[in-house]
């Protein structure tokens, strides 16, 4: 059961990607070029996964545990440190520079195959060093 309500959210997630044109990276880069000619549909999009977010923590603290779980999973770091901020920045970059994030990347390998194969390559190194990085701080 856990296993198709985690196939259902993807299905959601990725047909809301798509319908918000997460997936094109003409929006996301013109929502990003605020001094050039501005998209602010976007906005919508970020207002809503916070909304979703909201409701997922309102739900959260009412339940004493999920209903396909025995435990909720809730990240329990909550200190800023550089590691997090260097990588929002790599991913800020990244995603300023391709108008992908891993998501709607990973729909362009149907609707750009070309753009689509080098961002997931890009993508496959970049977590394979972040791996190996992780590793070796480990020892």
């Amino acid at each position: 059961m856990s296993a198709i309500i985690t196939l259902l959210a993807g299905i959601l997630f990725g047909l809301g990607l798509a319908f918000a044109e997460m997936t094109n990276p003409a929006v996301v880069l013109g929502f990003l070029d605020i001094l050039g000619n501005w998209n602010p549909s976007l906005i919508i999009v970020m207002a809503s996964a916070i909304a979703v977010g909201m409701l997922g923590y309102i739900i959260k603290n009412k339940q004493l545990k999920p209903l396909l779980s025995h435990s909720w999973q809730v990240p329990v770091m909550r200190q800023i440190d550089a590691k997090l901020i260097i990588g929002a920045i790599l991913f800020g970059i990244g995603w300023g520079l391709s108008g992908y994030c891993p998501g709607p990347g990973l729909t362009a390998l149907v609707n750009n195959p070309a753009e689509g194969f080098y961002f997931v390559i890009a993508l496959i190194i970049g977590s394979g060093l972040h791996h190996l990085q992780s590793l070796s701080s480990q020892k």
